[in-house]
């Protein structure tokens, strides 16, 4: 699947609306760029997930301990025009670093700070990161406390049906501890697909990886090393989800719901986001709305900052 599509791509478990009794809808053939969009979802996902990378971005650097910088090409796209958005994806393709994978923040000490803006500078800013190779990048790579992997969900966490249910012996884990199938909780979520080449990051640059899953209301996160633990240990199976990327192709990835029973909290949302309507439109005049989020702060747990603390 081309890079562009593949960030877009949208769970059918993460389209909240549906619009139901209507047989046809007339813009779901809407020619936005040389790919089409079925919808506000792709929009949507995209909004959703630079704000909670900016916003993680930003948690993290008011902390005056710890300095955040955008690492995977998803965080230094261009966040205002989609069409700019997918030229972007085109151009790290044909730099033949579209496949590759990069956790999407790198975290340092606050002391490293002007070393990493430095070194920024000096290639033309954090947005020409996903265009060269690792190996260049190793000085900034070898400064890095942790990287990190970030996710997001459409949901209000301490709002969630079984949130705060405690974990039990459960039959289909041959008696070890779990939830239901089917319980609806806040959980950290790795993709099935990004598991090998997130471990042959951490490996090859030997720079620990954490999943940081931001809710509307607070944000977990989870070491992959543990992660792997917990479904080498049977606490953790996957779960089969299928996908539908903007062109319209669907597939079926497995990913992995790790309870936020395992996770630590990485902080609480201190100011709400404010969701607002927004359109795109083409060279035709045609329009496609959705919604995008702005605005809401998040503060950086203390137990979070412990955790870094002692890396």
């Amino acid at each position: 699947m081309h890079p562009f599509e593949n960030i877009l791509s949208v769970s059918e478990a993460e389209i909240e609306l549906e619009l139901k009794f209507i047989a046809e809808i007339g813009w779901s053939e809407f020619w936005l760029n040389p790919r089409r969009l079925r919808g506000s979802d792709f929009l949507m996902r995209w909004s959703q997930g630079v704000w909670s990378e900016q916003r993680l971005t930003d948690a993290i650097n008011q902390t005056n301990q710890f300095y955040a910088i955008p690492y995977g090409p998803s965080g230094t796209a261009p966040t205002d025009d989609v069409r700019a958005f997918e030229l972007y994806f085109e151009r790290l393709e044909a730099a033949g670093l579209g496949t590759v994978k990069r956790p999407d923040l790198l975290i340092f000490k606050i002391e490293h700070k002007p070393y990493v803006d430095s070194f920024l500078e000096n290639i033309g800013g954090s947005k020409e990161l996903p265009f060269i190779i690792e190996s260049e990048l190793q000085p900034l790579i070898q400064k890095a406390l942790i990287a990190v992997e970030c996710e997001n969900s459409l949901w209000i966490a301490e709002k969630m049906p079984d949130y705060n249910k405690q974990m039990k012996p459960q039959k289909r884990l041959g008696g070890k501890i779990g939830l239901a199938k089917n319980a609806v909780l806040p959980t950290v979520i790795i993709k099935e697909e990004d598991r090998i080449p997130l471990n042959k990051w951490q490996i090859e640059n030997n720079v620990p990886i954490h999943i940081w899953h931001v809710f509307f209301d607070k944000a977990y996160g989870l070491s992959l090393n543990q992660a792997e633990n917990l479904v080498k240990e049977g606490l953790i199976e996957p779960t089969i989800q299928t996908f539908q990327a903007p062109g319209g192709a669907t597939t079926q990835k497995a990913i992995y719901k790790f309870y936020y029973h395992y996770a630590y909290l990485l902080g609480i949302s201190t100011e709400k986001p404010t969701l607002v309507p927004d359109y795109i439109e083409d060279k035709n005049g045609h329009i496609l709305p959705y919604v995008k989020f702005t605005g809401g702060s998040l503060h950086i747990d203390q137990d979070a900052l412990q955790i870094l603390s002692q890396m």
